[in-house]
């Protein structure tokens, strides 16, 4: 059934908001005050609609730069007003701390997209009629969107989706669907795919093929080597660090630069530093330039490449890095007394038993770095309420385009 339908605001997923007897009812690219004619999504939640004609366009309303975008899942809003857009990125982190009750300044949006993402993550598997597809996934589904190029991308990516469709071709016979990791590195692309399943040598020596010819720095898959041509490294800060399989990194370059900034800045007067969820070290191997750094992270990988690093550069003072499993042993109140700083950068879904043990510390300085305002915001809570002041919040955009916002928060006795 055809409805039409006037759009009230732009929601905190990025879907124009339509109330409709009082409900809200979410519609995908649409706009505050927009009239649009819509239709009911079968299979999903009855407060969605799929969008079908805008019959009254907003003011605001511009054109989409991407041939996929509307089918595509990667993004959410590029028919906004560039102003209107950072105005409301912004407006989800003040929202969001208000309904919690936080009361602090949140200062201007950061604009971190730079030269764009530069890791990705594709799809494969079979489509209808046995035909190969890869590429994102749909807005809110599991189809494959088939995608030859991005324009969101890092310059670095340049050939990582022939290198993906030329590696799930061999693939396709196994019939399970993959996941191409592919990040951009200074040494080219570094692949891990996973979802294959065990793989006869024949066809392990036919993707190391696929490497030599498409000049990746490294194939992995599920982390075991394939074949590296190039160590895929990163610089951060003076350090080089060689990249662990799958590793992960902030989307881009210049989010993470950002994001480093103003940890830095907070920590500047620190002697000694606990670097919480550290990775490879994008905060650790900038701030050991000025402070001795304790670093700790579950992943495994990560902690070495972070400690190899940090050992093989000159003019750093002490880095110790340590794996250790934060969700579960998260550093104890007692633990915390020989750092005059803690950082934690942690996972969507936050740190809240990590958080209730800086409650019950005296440390007079906790950095937060988050990529979800809604777990930051709990576990801001926990530090406020066992004597921590916001000091104040700095929201960063890296994912452009999304509803996605990553902050600073710095935190004071």
């Amino acid at each position: 059934m055809v409805e039409h339908l006037v759009i009230d605001h732009v929601g905190h997923r990025g879907d124009g908001v339509a109330i409709v007897d009082g409900e809200n009812v979410y519609v995908p690219y649409t706009l505050g005050g927009e009239t649009v004619e819509v239709a009911a999504v079968p299979g999903h939640h009855p407060d969605r609609r799929r969008l079908l004609a805008v019959e009254r366009a907003s003011p605001e309303r511009i054109t989409a730069f991407c041939q996929h975008f509307g089918v595509c899942g990667g993004c959410a809003i590029q028919h906004w007003d560039a102003g209107r857009y950072r105005a409301w990125k912004r407006g989800l982190v003040v929202e969001t701390l208000a309904q919690a009750k936080l009361d602090s300044e949140v200062a201007a949006l950061i604009d971190a997209h730079g030269l764009g993402r530069r890791r990705i993550t594709l799809h494969a598997g079979m489509g209808t009629h046995e035909v190969l597809k890869v590429g994102f996934a749909a807005a809110n589904s599991h189809d494959i969107i088939p995608v030859d190029r991005c324009p969101i991308l890092d310059p670095g990516l340049a050939g990582a989706l022939d290198a993906a469709w030329a590696i799930a071709e061999p693939l396709a016979p196994t019939a399970k669907p993959l996941d191409i990791q592919i990040t951009a590195t200074e040494g080219g692309l570094d692949v891990d795919v996973r979802g294959s399943g065990p793989l006869p040598a024949g066809m392990i020596s036919t993707l190391s093929g696929v490497a030599q010819q498409h000049r990746l720095a490294r194939l992995t898959r599920h982390g075991e080597l394939v074949l590296m041509r190039n160590p895929p490294t990163v610089t951060i800060g003076t350090a080089r660090v060689t990249l662990p399989p799958g590793s992960f990194l902030q989307a881009t370059a210049a989010g993470e630069a950002a994001l480093a900034t103003l940890v830095s800045e907070h920590c500047r007067r620190a002697k000694h530093i606990a670097d919480l969820f550290c990775g490879v070290g994008p905060f650790a191997l900038r701030l050991a330039a000025n402070s001795k750094i304790s670093a700790f992270d579950g992943d495994a990988g990560a902690v070495m490449a972070l400690q190899k690093a940090a050992t093989s550069t000159s003019g750093l003072k002490p880095v110790k890095a340590e794996t250790r499993d934060l969700f579960r042993r998260p550093l104890m109140a007692q633990e915390l007394r020989d750092y005059d700083a803690v950082l934690f950068d942690p996972p969507r879904q936050g740190a809240q038993a990590q958080a209730q043990q800086l409650a019950a510390s005296r440390i007079p300085l906790v950095v937060a770095v988050s990529c979800n305002v809604t777990t930051f915001a709990r576990d801001a809570r926990i530090l406020i309420d066992g004597g921590y002041k916001i000091a104040n919040v700095t929201p960063v955009d890296q994912f452009r385009h999304t509803p996605h916002v990553e902050l600073v928060a710095r935190f004071v006795r």
